[in-house]
């Protein structure tokens, strides 16, 4: 199931994609808090503004390193834990729009990632267990302005900025982790490729892992890492990530 937060009539509203019918079943409230219940209206996907669709309540916990390719790319090697950071909610943006070069940097590069929405309050969760904790899945760009992170040592500036956060275009309930892939091009050019189960550490490993270091709350976001082939972004580019099953996030760029 595909869950669309949009914007349609000066209001933001949540609904399920019908992909045959090209529409949204509209539903009462938030999904995740509210359950699935239709208000018995439909409005065409072509008539409505998608959005972010999440906005975590608390955190964007993010997974370093989490592909071995992307690990040598950054000369060095995947880390035997799960190597997180987190990134502020006002980095958060949506499909189309823009990412903002802060003028601070002078390399900002994209970083396409398989995104997991947390469900319902999480700590200390066997990794067992850590599939009930999901609440579905989206598709993340983990924007990163490298001179800065080699600059400062730690990755709070470099990740943090203002729209460095795309998320979207849905959340899907279902996604192949086994068999599904992940892409990234920049104008048309492919720049990154993986496959998800390609992963270093697994979803269940990195919820479990993540869990025991902070309670994880309903809509908390985490971002389970990026294959190799990170690059540059430059004002007039448009970058889009695409899972398989999921569609593509795309996103302009622009100066600030």
């Amino acid at each position: 199931m595909k869950i669309a937060r949009f914007s349609h009539d000066d209001s933001i509203s949540f609904g399920v994609v019908d992909e045959e019918e090209h529409e949204l079943v509209l539903l009462k409230a938030d999904p995740m808090f509210a359950g699935y219940e239709p208000t018995g209206e439909r409005v065409p996907l072509a008539e409505v503004k998608l959005l972010a669709p999440v906005i975590p309540r608390s955190k964007i916990v993010a997974v370093g390193k989490n592909y071995h390719d992307h690990a040598a790319e950054m000369g060095g090697e995947a880390p035997a834990e799960p190597l997180l950071f987190l990134k502020p909610n006002t980095s958060v943006i949506g499909p189309d729009d823009a990412i903002v070069l802060p003028a601070q940097s002078e390399r900002v590069e994209h970083e396409g990632e398989l995104a997991v929405v947390i469900g319902r309050i999480a700590k200390h969760v066997a990794e067992a267990d850590a599939d009930s904790y999901i609440f579905g899945y989206t598709i993340a760009n983990d924007v990163t302005a490298r001179d800065l992170q080699r600059r400062d040592g730690q990755w709070a500036r470099a990740k943090g900025f203002d729209t460095f956060c795309p998320l979207g275009p849905v959340i899907d309930t279902e996604v192949d982790l086994e068999h599904g892939s992940i892409a990234t091009s920049v104008n048309g050019e492919r720049r990154q490729e993986g496959r998800l189960a390609d992963m270093v550490h697994s979803i269940p490993a990195i919820v479990a892992y993540a869990s025991s270091v902070f309670t994880l709350l309903p809509g908390d976001v985490i971002l389970t890492g990026t294959p190799a082939g990170v690059g540059p972004l430059v004002a007039g580019d448009v970058v889009e990530v695409t899972v398989s099953g999921l569609g593509t996030l795309s996103n302009t760029v622009r100066s600030a």
